[in-house]
């Protein structure tokens, strides 16, 4: 089933969420409602906050990137196969020179902005059925895994750019929360008017 997606300036996009428990209700529902979500509106990541949900979970399927024939084969190999679920997961280390890389949010539609972050991460995490991993990423794949932890802990790609830039996007942001955007996929808006 197709989720609305949550638009900037809906509290829940700003929650740190909670772990889940093994036992959580309909999680495999969830988890393949949010990959039909993501696949709907040409996603490469997905958090539980934005379809709504405040809790420590996100999927990533970097696959469309390997398409990028200014990458190296080796990259787009690794960006082909990275197609995973992350549960309760934690970025243990960050390292290397921050590189500016142009992103966008699906739940920030019409924005893409270049963002600064750290080119290699090791993280720990559960996949679908609890198994405990620790894996290191890299490149593409790194900052994509990045972008979606950073929605669990309450963090916007727009927090991670200059106050100018802030200012400038201000009237942007305040119209797609209150859903004065064109978009082809569903969408829950903050600040929309009831009874349209």
């Amino acid at each position: 089933m197709i989720l609305p997606i949550v638009a900037y300036g809906d509290p829940v996009l700003r929650k740190k969420c909670k772990e889940i428990p093994e036992d959580y209700p309909k999680l495999d529902e969830l988890i393949e409602n949010m990959w039909e979500t993501m696949y709907n509106a040409f996603g490469v990541g997905l958090a539980a906050p934005q379809i709504g949900r405040p809790i420590r979970l996100f999927l990533v399927d970097s696959s469309p990137f390997a398409e990028d024939e200014e990458l190296e084969l080796q990259e787009r190999e690794e960006l082909k196969k990275l197609k995973r679920v992350f549960i309760n997961p934690t970025i243990v280390e960050e390292e290397g020179e921050e590189w500016a890389f142009n992103e966008g949010c699906l739940s920030i539609p019409e924005i893409r902005e270049d963002v600064f972050r750290k080119p290699k991460i090791v993280i720990e995490y559960q996949d679908e059925n609890f198994k405990e991993h620790r894996e290191t990423f890299t490149g593409l794949a790194a900052r994509v895994i990045q972008h979606e932890y950073d929605h669990i802990e309450g963090i916007l790609f727009t927090d991670k750019l200059s106050s100018l830039k802030k200012r400038l996007l201000k009237g942007k942001l305040s119209g797609i929360s209150k859903g004065k955007i064109k978009i082809d996929y569903k969408m829950r808006f903050p600040e929309m008017k009831k009874g349209r």
